[in-house]
């Protein structure tokens, strides 16, 4: 049995090109609770604690959990609470280049834990105030860590990305393919 630690509709999209048969679990962890040490080290430590969450619930079952964010200049940048916040994340991305980071955990059903995490660089066009009017029109940065998806709209917005394109979209599924088959990285 595996057992996805979200219940994120594009996770399991992307789950399901490398694994087609999979449960969705959320994990109830208190996010606030955690410390919050710098992007790479934080995104593993929630991947981690969503992960161990459900060990007992699934003691045999191999666990996939992750957690993506986005960071500029050394800041995080989660999910804006509204459009005014979305305003001012995408217009300080504009003409910049920006890393997505995505802490993977994986408790295989052998016991053996893996753990590691996937950096994207994502580099912005310039945008003027009518581009950003224009993006935040479409609402796509509800929901989005960073104001955007670059499956969608926020596709538009993205000069180039240097890395793992699917680790933008909050499953590296590269990267996780080789630690379910336990393959050294």
């Amino acid at each position: 049995m595996i057992i996805l630690a979200s219940h994120s509709p594009r996770r399991q999209e992307l789950l399901k090109r490398i694994v087609p048969d999979f449960e969705s679990h959320p994990a109830s962890i208190n996010e606030r609770a955690l410390p919050v040490l710098d992007p790479p080290a934080y995104v593993q430590s929630l991947a981690t604690a969503k992960g161990q969450s459900l060990v007992p619930s699934y003691p045999g079952a191999t666990i996939i959990a992750a957690d993506t964010m986005v960071a500029f200049q050394g800041k995080l940048l989660g999910k804006p609470h509204d459009r005014a916040e979305a305003k001012q994340m995408i217009t300080a991305l504009g003409g910049q280049t920006h890393q997505v980071y995505t802490g993977l955990w994986v408790r295989l059903d052998n016991g053996s834990v893996r753990q590691q995490v996937v950096t994207t660089d994502v580099t912005f066009w310039p945008l003027s105030e009518a581009d950003v009017e224009s993006y935040l029109a479409e609402d796509a940065y509800q929901d989005k860590a960073g104001a955007y998806g670059i499956q969608d709209a926020g596709a538009l917005l993205v000069k180039s990305i240097q890395g793992d394109f699917y680790n933008v979209m909050g499953l590296p599924i590269s990267t996780l393919y080789r630690m379910l088959l336990a393959e050294p990285q």
